[in-house]
Order: C-alpha cells, then structure tokens, then sequence
C-alpha cells in the first residue's frame, strides 16, 4: 500500500480553480502526492482563460476534462480543499480540510485569472510544505 499522500481539489465546476490547484500540484510535487480534482456541478470543458492562464506559466491543461465529486475519490484523499462549492460539498469524516475563498475565474478576463493562478501557487506551495 502506498505512503503517498492524496489531496482532492473541489469546486463547483471543476473547471477553473480545483483545475488550476491540480495542475500547480502536480507540477511543483511530481509523482510524489496523489493529485485529484472534482466538481460538484462539472461544467462541459475547462474554462478556456484558465487554461491560457496556466499554459503561459507552462502548465498543459488541456488533456484534462471536469468530473463529478465522487464518494470514492473524497474517501481516497487524505486532504480535501474546497473553493467555494459550499454546502455542495460534502463532507466525509476523519479528512483534513482546506477552505480557499478565491475569485472564481469565470467570465473574468485574463489579468484577473492570472492573479487567481498565482494565489493558487502560493497556496499549493504552502500546502505542499505541510504534507
């Protein structure tokens, strides 16, 4: 069984913020945590500025699509961090929580987004540290 730490990125859409976080994670840990993202209302596509956003500090999103917040995937993670999902977001005992207030990326134009994207580094980087 592996050590290896697990963290679930939530938001709403899974189409900005929790896309962004996984992506800063994924990039700043390697294959050294367990990266996950879902939405508890998945849009259709990743929010195409955010996108723009993480490929200009090169970040790839592209391949990756919005998925529905699953039983399974909560109970799989050791953290779970939710931006603004709400009461949407369930909870499920005995995870460490994360509650990040950002600014959801859509409709914002490009410098908004880039902003978002940096907090969210600053964020990922700190909760990297911890694990």
């Amino acid at each position: 069984m592996s050590e290896k730490p697990s963290v679930l990125f939530v938001c709403v859409h899974n189409a900005g913020r929790s896309q962004m976080a996984a992506g800063w994670l994924r990039h700043l840990a390697g294959d050294t945590v367990e990266v996950r993202s879902a939405g508890s209302a998945p849009a259709d596509q990743i929010n195409p500025v955010a996108v723009e956003a993480m490929r200009e500090v090169g970040i790839d999103l592209t391949d990756q699509t919005p998925v529905r917040l699953t039983w399974d995937a909560a109970e799989a993670s050791n953290v779970i961090v939710t931006m603004g999902c709400g009461d949407a977001c369930p909870v499920f005992p005995g995870k460490r929580y994360e509650d990040w207030r950002l600014t959801d990326p859509a409709g914002q134009p490009l410098d908004v987004v880039r902003q978002v994207r940096d907090e969210i580094r600053t964020r990922v980087a700190a909760l990297l540290a911890d694990l």
